[in-house]
């Protein structure tokens, strides 16, 4: 059922305030004056008369009128009570403050029931958290915040979204120039999450871009809606989702689940739905800056200049790590350089542009906007300042003048990166800020940045996917099919299996191998993992070797499957699915074979999806080299492959209600043009 999203317009943007408690309440009135909120402010306390100049009311029922936004900073019990008595009166919405509830259960009984209550309580009007700070409105001047910050008020910005309250206040003392138009807070989540308030800001025509900090997804049909809405609107997203230490949930009797961890899932969901994923804190912020001047980048071509060979050696090796490209220089920037820098200078990229042009503006412009004209996406110059109390920097002042003479010239994307973040003044980055030249902190900083950019606009010249699917699993007793089950039900939906046939005893099984032709396989059936449990034998012969072995694995035999020896194959390849709690079913693609215990070569691809997303998965394993035709060897059917992975992920996605796990290994990929088989199956459902 579509869940209708609450507006949060009168709550982030609120033109009145009614503020409930003591010294929390106090704090955010102190802070809503510092920065200058135009609007009403209501305390409302039960004995105080006036806090800071302001009449205070007894009762929500007291106040002039529905107040658009509320800071409830009582005790948990008491919130309640008084979110009740909001959403009554029509208030546009509130913080809950307090703790006590969902977060603390381990330690609280009634935590969850409280939390329950609450959500109750506020019915139709929308509250953020409980164990929540709050946000800042730095557009407006509005904060429901109890607490110190480092913003000041800008008139556009990007927006930046936590559950973490702490986390929202390191952000906010940022001396990196990123300009902050919100910064918002989550908490518990029982109502509105990180997705519903990020939806609220993105429609802020002073909103750039929005980062998210994620502990944990909150609604998927939110998230979805955001991705779509913000690509709509050509607003970036990031991400810095936490958690890539986490286990997955295992299953126990198929490779897939270990090999689709949820990490994984984390990053195949958010590259489906164009939103830029980031390991650090910084990364985020440095990505932000450059999404806000320049937005998504048209490539991964970069260039660097500096004016040692050690900083281009740096931005060199920092590179290759990164999904990045110092692409060569054109023919005609070479002259140009050469002109503006000497001969004495090597023409690459990186470049080291040495000292001979070092304070001479002119000659710096000329030669920045040589590099510009290249057709970059984005090009850095490394620019470290000198400690601004103790030495000079004017010459790194007339650097930074070219770099924006070059940009202004060329209509380039330019950053200037400080190998050291340290090395770079805020009052630097914030004047370049406002030339539209990136500020960097750090070379890996700056990489990924551009990296996170390429990515999203990578992202966003493919067409978008459909949404995911969100089929529940019914509640059945869950069944382990059979292999011949499995590899039947895979043939119905057009995948390739061997020809074989079950057979009951020893001679059956003798008789199926004549009948079939040998050589053929010998499986007992019942086991999941059968090499393990010596449960499977390859390449045998003839009648006499199928009656022996088959003698050999009676014991516990529940019948055996014989079948069709497969010819050699190029390459083996896993194909499987499980049921991830956020994403649904997800496909897992890799090496197959005994490679899977041995290679981290896997793709994951959240569902439904395309011929190209799975062509490009595959194009991007490791063992993508051997079906190539490595060394001389022939070349894979990857075009079957990849009609085959197709249709298991229709499989999947049509069988979406009863399907738990669904596990092809290996995948035989044999020759061009002879076609994929699969060669084992383990299908795991409910009935």
């Amino acid at each position: 059922m579509t869940r209708i999203p609450r507006s949060l317009d009168r709550l982030i943007r609120p033109r009145s305030i009614a503020v409930f408690g003591g010294k929390e309440a106090r704090r955010v009135i102190e802070q809503c004056d510092r920065m200058g909120y135009s609007g009403q402010i209501w305390p409302v306390h039960p004995r105080e008369e006036e806090i800071l100049g302001r009449r205070c009311y007894r009762s929500v029922t007291e106040l002039p009128k529905a107040p658009d936004a509320a800071f409830v900073g009582v005790n948990r019990a008491l919130t309640i009570e008084i979110i009740r008595e909001l959403a009554t009166r029509g208030a546009g919405g509130a913080i809950c403050y307090a703790s006590g509830f969902r977060e603390a259960a381990n330690e609280l009984a009634d935590g969850i029931g409280l939390q329950e209550a609450l959500v109750a309580a506020a019915g139709d009007m929308s509250i953020v958290g409980p164990n929540c700070y709050g946000f800042i409105n730095m557009l407006d001047g509005a904060l429901l915040w109890p607490d110190q910050h480092g913003m000041q008020r800008v008139e556009r910005g990007v927006a930046i979204l936590t559950q973490s309250s702490n986390i929202a206040c390191n952000i906010s003392m940022q001396k990196r120039g990123l300009p902050l138009a919100y910064v918002m807070t989550a908490g518990n989540q029982a109502q509105t999450g990180l997705s519903d308030l990020a939806c609220a800001v993105v429609e802020d025509p002073r909103v750039t871009a929005v980062g998210l900090h994620i502990e944990g997804f909150d609604s998927i049909e939110a998230l979805e809606r955001l991705a779509a809405r913000a690509r709509q609107l050509r607003k970036p997203i990031v991400a810095l989702k936490v958690g890539k230490s986490k286990a997955a949930q295992l299953a126990t009797v198929s490779h897939t689940a270990s090999l689709a961890g949820n990490d994984r899932v984390s990053s195949a969901l958010l590259a489906r739905l164009g939103i830029g994923r980031v390991d650090t804190l910084p990364e985020l912020l440095e990505t932000l800056k450059l999404l806000h001047l320049h937005g998504p980048l048209d490539s991964a071509d970069i260039s660097s200049m500096s004016c040692s060979g050690g900083e281009a050696s740096l931005m060199a090796d920092a590179g290759v790590k990164r999904r990045l490209n110092f692409r060569p220089l054109k023919e005609d920037q070479r002259q140009p350089l050469k002109e503006a820098l000497g001969e004495m200078v090597t023409i690459s990229n990186p470049l080291d542009y040495h000292t001979f042009v070092w304070g001479n503006r002119e000659k710096q412009s000329a030669a920045f906007a040589a590099m510009m004209r290249g057709g970059y996406a984005l090009n850095l110059i490394v620019l470290d300042f000198p400690r601004l109390d103790r030495c000079d920097a004017a010459d790194w002042v007339t650097t930074c003048e070219a770099v924006i003479d070059a940009a202004n010239a060329t209509a380039a994307a330019a950053g200037i990166v400080a190998s050291l973040g340290e090395n770079m003044p805020e009052e630097t980055a914030l004047s370049l800020i406002a030339a539209g030249v990136v500020p960097f902190f750090g070379i890996d900083e700056a990489l990924a940045a551009a990296e996170t950019a390429a990515s999203i606009g990578a992202l966003w010249r493919k067409p978008p996917l459909p949404p995911l699917v969100t089929t529940a699993v019914s509640e059945g007793e869950a069944e382990t099919l059979t292999e011949a089950e499995a590899k039947a039900e895979l043939a119905r939906a057009g995948i390739a299996v061997p020809p074989g046939r079950t057979a009951q005893s020893p001679a059956q099984a003798a008789n199926a191998g004549d009948a079939l032709g040998f050589p053929i396989a010998l499986k007992r059936l019942g086991v999941a993992h059968k090499t393990e449990a010596g449960a499977v034998r390859l390449d045998l012969a003839c009648r006499d070797q199928v009656l022996a072995a088959a003698e050999a694995m009676a014991s516990g035999a529940s019948g055996y499957l014989v079948e069709k020896m497969v010819a050699k194959p190029v390459a083996e390849v896993i194909v499987g699915a499980t049921r991830d709690a956020v994403a649904g079913p997800v496909l897992t693609i890799g090496a197959g074979g005994i490679l899977v215990e041995l290679l981290d070569d896997t793709a994951i691809l959240t569902l439904p999806t395309t011929e190209e997303a799975i062509r490009e998965a595959i194009d991007g394993l490791k063992i993508s080299k051997l079906m190539g035709g490595y060394r001389g060897a022939p070349q894979a059917d990857v075009a079957s492959l990849v009609k085959t992975v197709a249709a298991v992920a229709s499989y999947v996605v049509a069988n979406a209600a009863k399907l738990d796990e669904l596990d092809i290994n290996p995948i035989m990929v044999l020759p061009d043009g002879r076609g994929a088989v699969a060669a084992d199956a383990l299908i795991r459902r409910r009935k």
